[in-house]
């Protein structure tokens, strides 16, 4: 890296996810999205900053979606786009930005490329309903799509079909500056590291430092990953670290 590619600020891209529906917040269903989609943003350069859940209420995934779509770059929800009575993300979505609803000839012709004209019923009709001004994300595993409105992501709650409707959306979206990490395995516990590894992190500022307990083979241990935008402050903070860790370890 050059000393003016090191010098330029660095382009922060933030995401919130929005999860839908009462089986999440039961606990029937377990959520299998919201690491993946994680991992998925990290790993082009956008920070995930907030995941809500709320149930299948229109009031509270408007006020949800409110918020967190002024808050962040983007927001994407997962849940409510299926065919029965209780999904509703796409009519609260509609309601969120004070636009119209009805079937969408597009998304009807997706469905017909799965489905004969006699097996489109209300039930499998009411996921071809898009709000207007939206575009259309395909969905290559059941052909219903999602959709885009504004910086919201409006994507399946099935892990499969999420999948495949990310890997559509993810070439489109602004990214940032990617953030490094380095993890460390510092064998002590950490009680026993607490107190220097906050000296560690207020020596370096604009880096993160975190501790994670584990239990392995040899009884408690404590790994330590250190995060930042910037490739040097990454190695100077690990180095920090290294240190404190071996200064740590002959106190013991």
């Amino acid at each position: 890296m050059s000393a003016s590619q090191s010098s330029q600020p660095p382009v922060i891209v933030t995401a919130a996810i929005l999860v839908i529906g009462d089986e999440i917040l039961s606990g029937r269903t377990k959520d299998k999205n919201i690491g993946y989609i994680a991992e998925y943003l990290t790993n082009i350069g956008i920070e995930l900053r907030e995941v809500r859940v709320v149930p299948d209420v229109t009031d509270e995934i408007v006020a949800a979606l409110n918020a967190l779509r002024a808050r962040y770059t983007y927001v994407f929800t997962t849940g409510g786009i299926g065919p029965t009575h209780d999904d509703i993300t796409a009519d609260a979505v509609a309601a969120a930005f004070g636009v119209s609803i009805d079937y969408d000839p597009r998304a009807v012709a997706m469905m017909r490329e799965r489905f004969a004209a006699e097996e489109l019923n209300e039930a499998r009709m009411r996921m071809t309903r898009i709000p207007a001004g939206a575009e259309l994300i395909a969905n290559a595993i059941s052909k219903a799509p999602g959709f885009n409105i504004g910086n919201v992501y409006v994507m399946a709650g099935v892990p499969a079909i999420m999948q495949a409707m990310l890997d559509v959306v993810g070439p489109t979206l602004k990214t940032g500056t990617k953030i490094l990490s380095d993890t460390v395995r510092a064998g002590l516990r950490e009680g026993d590291i607490g107190g220097p590894l906050a000296e560690v992190a207020k020596a370096h500022p604009g880096v993160s430092i975190g501790s994670y307990p584990f239990w392995s083979e040899t009884g408690p241990d404590t790994n330590i990953v250190v995060r930042s935008r910037d490739p040097r402050r990454l190695e100077a903070a690990m180095g920090a670290v290294r240190q404190m860790i071996e200064a740590c370890r002959k106190a013991g």
